[in-house]
């Protein structure tokens, strides 16, 4: 297998917990780890904002996507509420994760627990260009199920 080619972006990492990694060559995404003081609990069908003590910069052109976990939403209806979550080249905060539990049973997330994953991935500004009709394709205006079942 080829080696994807990295994208240099500066970290600052005020939590105890390792830098985002890649778990296999081949990963798109990195896990990231909840940066707490004590344990938090997530209750059932609830939301929580989890800290994770990350600060990035990126380079313009570029996002950060915050992501569920598979594991995580199979095993324990944990996922990320507003999935993916965005993080623009100019945000210098903390990154934080919402979560939802979309279980019925409470859920308790510790230090250092991986919570998300993120992507970092090009992305393209667009100039809008005002029309008075769009070219015809193929699907048209059909959506939301137009082409049926496989």
């Amino acid at each position: 297998m080829e080696a994807k080619p990295f994208v240099k972006v500066k970290i600052v990492n005020h939590s105890g917990n390792g830098l985002p990694a890649y778990a296999t060559p081949a990963s798109a995404g990195m896990d990231i780890r909840a940066d707490l003081q004590e344990p938090i609990t997530l209750k059932a069908h609830g939301r929580i904002l989890v800290p994770t003590g990350l600060h990035i910069e990126l380079p313009v052109g570029f996002e950060a996507q915050i992501r569920p976990r598979s594991g995580l939403a199979a095993k324990n209806g944990i996922t990320v509420l507003n999935s993916p979550g965005t993080i623009d080249a100019d945000y210098r905060g903390e990154i934080k994760v919402i979560l939802a539990n979309l279980s019925d049973e409470d859920f308790t997330i510790q230090n250092g627990d991986r919570i998300a994953q993120m992507v970092v991935a090009r992305h393209e500004n667009v100039e809008w260009v005002p029309a008075e009709s769009l070219t015809d394709s193929e699907r048209g205006e059909g959506g939301f199920g137009h082409t049926g079942r496989q």
